[in-house]
């Protein structure tokens, strides 16, 4: 197999720090995107979620049918994987009545499910081997469930426990810097702080989108659903091009089993 052959089956982009700022608005995104087509719009839930879900289908067909990574394509997938991850907790909390606590536990255990057989199956969940339709199924998979726990996570700590948006997305960020020490300083499993730098950064966008978007009486600053996530689509959309022309984010091959 030749060099271009073995680059064109890498699915994802490498970790750099363009990829944690495109994902952490992503997640933003996918907060205040769902409560746009929701609320503003008035689709209700129950249509949001089809035509998002409708999206989300069509375009993971195409990522899959993909031979390599394209950022635009691969951040797409994020973003609509983000909206459909919030509708999913979003739906069990309206119309089924299912307590935050218990959305956590279940998406927690779904994830840890997930892992678990993804591990066993392909001996790795490192994303440097993201070069099989299988381990691509997982990868998307842990991303999905990624989501809808950060919004249960979000929203109980927020809402349900009292602390408001901008505690509770300090006390995330924070989370995260600590993860960061503990890799950079203490040698973290490299695989084991990204997963958890991943899964924090789900709840850590959900308190930033509700603090930017919400009014100021529920404890935000106003800027409306509309306004964040218009803003930070343009942030996002400037950095995929960025991205693309640049090629900054392309990962070098590496032979993982």
């Amino acid at each position: 197999m030749n060099t271009l052959k073995k680059q064109m089956i890498n699915k994802v982009p490498e970790v750099t720090i363009f990829f944690w700022i495109i994902k952490i608005m992503a997640t933003t995104v996918g907060e205040t995107a769902a409560d746009f087509l929701n609320e503003n719009l008035h689709l209700g839930l129950t249509n949001t979620t089809y035509i998002m879900g409708i999206l989300l289908v069509g375009v993971l067909f195409l990522q899959f049918k993909a031979s390599r990574y394209i950022p635009s394509l691969y951040w797409t997938t994020v973003l609509l994987i983000s909206v459909v991850g919030t509708l999913v907790t979003d739906n069990l909390t309206d119309h089924f009545g299912v307590p935050l606590e218990i959305s956590n536990i279940v998406f927690s255990l779904l994830l840890a499910i997930t892992f678990f057989i993804w591990y066993v199956n392909e001996k790795t969940l490192s994303i440097h081997s993201i070069f099989t339709h299988k381990r691509e199924v997982f990868y998307w998979l842990a991303i999905l469930f990624t989501f809808a726990l950060g919004t249960a996570a979000g929203d109980f700590i927020a809402e349900s426990l009292h602390m408001g948006y901008w505690k509770s997305a300090l006390m995330f960020a924070i989370a995260i810097g600590i993860v960061t020490v503990a890799y950079y300083r203490f040698k973290l499993h490299v695989v084991l702080s990204f997963w958890i730098a991943y899964i924090l950064t789900r709840p850590l966008g959900a308190s930033v989108g509700d603090y930017l978007s919400q009014p100021h009486h529920a404890g935000g600053l106003g800027l409306g659903t509309m306004g964040t996530s218009a803003i930070f689509l343009f942030v996002i959309l400037t950095l995929v091009i960025y991205l693309t022309k640049t090629k900054k984010d392309q990962m070098p091959f590496t032979h993982e089993k």
